[in-house]
């Protein structure tokens, strides 16, 4: 493990030359109190990076920039090919449905869904055909070990399960990246450590990027890097041997 200044150059650790994401220069404020400082960053196909810092650092102003939900006021933050500050807010949308998959520390399941629905929902906004949505679905819960509580409703599962259901509904839609917002928050020590293994089994599997936010040092373990955060701006950046 090695500490690096956040201007050295970033070596990729997947070998994938596919770049997913660049941040250059990202800055944000609020009411005038900057909540982000130029961050600058890149990030490839399959790499997973953890974003760490205390309370108010700007690790979830940075995600949802990150994910088109919020603007920069400065910067550029370009996805695939996308410079997400030029979009319109339809466009904006359509990137986040198609290329942005989301996991949240309580889950935000619907509650009216079971959870093939709740799986299955993204694949609707962007019109996969009916069948081909069931047998996407259908395999995705296997491999998350749902395939017996697919007719479940969210308030008939455990923590754990639930947000194995955010993690197969994120994946779903087959997106070029994954935010997690601190997956494990929510969860005791056991549960929390098996959504650690499936985030990084099944973004191995599919070569998809990942963004996660996190206090917790077992959660970072995961990943190939660590930007730490301090008053908005990047103070350190680890990598993971």
């Amino acid at each position: 493990m090695t500490t690096t200044s956040p201007r050295d150059p970033r070596p990729n650790p997947t070998g994938n030359s596919r770049l997913v994401l660049q941040a250059r220069d990202v800055s944000k404020a609020y009411a005038g109190r900057p909540v982000l400082r130029d961050v600058s960053f890149l990030l490839h196909a399959g790499q997973r990076l953890a974003l760490t810092g205390p309370s108010g650092s700007g690790k979830t102003t940075l995600l949802n920039c990150l994910g088109g939900v919020d603007r920069p006021d400065s910067g550029s933050i370009v996805l695939h090919d996308d410079a997400l500050e030029k979009l319109s807010s339809d466009e904006l949308a359509r990137v986040r449905r198609q290329r942005v998959g989301t996991v949240f520390q309580f889950f935000h399941l619907l509650p009216t869904l079971t959870a093939f629905e709740n799986v299955e929902f993204p694949l609707q906004l962007i019109g996969v055909p009916p069948h081909e949505r069931g047998q996407r679905v259908q395999l995705l819960l296997e491999r998350v070990r749902l395939t017996a509580r697919a007719g479940a409703f969210p308030a008939q599962l455990s923590g754990g399960e639930m947000q194995r259901v955010a993690i197969a509904r994120a994946l779903i839609h087959r997106p070029d990246l994954i935010l997690a917002d601190e997956p494990t928050g929510n969860l005791d020590s056991a549960n929390g450590e098996n959504i650690l293994a499936l985030l990084h089994d099944l973004t191995e599997e599919t070569h998809t990027a990942l963004v996660l936010v996190t206090h917790s040092l077992e959660a970072t373990r995961i990943c190939h890097r660590t930007i730490h955060l301090r008053d908005g701006a990047v103070v350190s950046e680890t990598l993971h041997s």
